[in-house]
């Protein structure tokens, strides 16, 4: 488990050198898929600061360090959301927290009617984090990505969602 200090997190707007951090960031296969260096148009658009301007937080923990990131990027009602948490921080029950912080955030800054996310096919892992959250698949895409073409899904929910389980 983390340490007591990461969570919860609060965001702020992702600086150069948070860029710079998350850009060196590396996942265990097959999750280094989400390397950002593993598309150069990604780690352009990470490290540019006029690029990531007005989408891309930091997810800061209690202690100080970075543990994740989020874009949010709002059409009308709608709040497309991304996000990453830290590799040492995946796959430690800590997916489903860090998504409803961001999910907070998303509301706080741009109150939408609407949440949409995409998520990398294989992903079985945040699928399940995302599916538990509410979101439902409303379609499938192809994505040139990453030096190939991969299978994408497209999950949405309405804001006004909530878990049947309390």
């Amino acid at each position: 488990m983390a340490a007591p200090d990461e969570f919860p997190v609060s965001f702020r707007v992702m600086t150069q050198e948070d860029a710079v951090e998350i850009s060196g960031w590396r996942y265990p296969p097959p999750y280094d898929f989400y390397d950002a260096t593993a598309d150069a148009g990604d780690l352009a658009e990470l490290l540019d600061p006029e690029l990531r301007a007005g989408h891309y937080l930091a997810a800061v923990g209690r202690g100080g360090a970075v543990v994740g990131f989020a874009q949010l990027v709002a059409d009308g009602g709608t709040v497309d959301v991304g996000l990453g948490l830290r590799p040492d921080l995946t796959g430690r029950g800590h997916g489903a927290r860090f998504l409803e912080a961001v999910l907070a955030e998303a509301r706080s800054r741009h109150a939408p009617d609407r949440l949409t996310l995409s998520v990398a096919a294989f992903n079985r892992r945040a699928i399940t984090v995302y599916e538990r959250a509410g979101f439902a698949e409303v379609a499938r895409r192809q994505h040139a990505t990453n030096g190939g073409v991969h299978e994408f899904v497209m999950m949405a929910r309405a804001e006004g969602w909530r878990d049947p389980r309390g």
